[in-house]
């Protein structure tokens, strides 16, 4: 017996696993380098990972969703994600 996954949620899923992906090899190369610094400057990096995965995750699931929710909920989703992404930045 085949499951069959919406296309939302195989892409959503997909760019999580490369998400944890990215942040196991940050791990493996901080041990790696063995050196604050370093480890420093790969955490850093990792912050640009995470808010793009965010919003590139949030986009697909509300393109899956457009023809199922209203544009009201849409833009409270929306304003949801902006609010999480200037908190952050704050």
């Amino acid at each position: 017996m085949f499951i069959i996954l919406e296309k939302a949620v195989l892409g959503m899923a997909f760019l999580r696993l490369l998400s944890g992906s990215i942040e196991i090899f940050a791990a493996i190369m901080m041990l790696r380098f063995n050196s604050v610094e370093k480890a420093f400057m790969i955490n850093s990096s990792l912050a640009l990972v995470g808010p793009i995965i965010l919003i590139l995750t949030t986009t697909i699931g509300l393109a899956g969703l457009v023809g199922t929710i209203s544009p009201m909920k849409i833009i409270w989703i929306l304003l949801g994600v902006a609010f999480i992404l200037i908190g952050v930045k704050s």
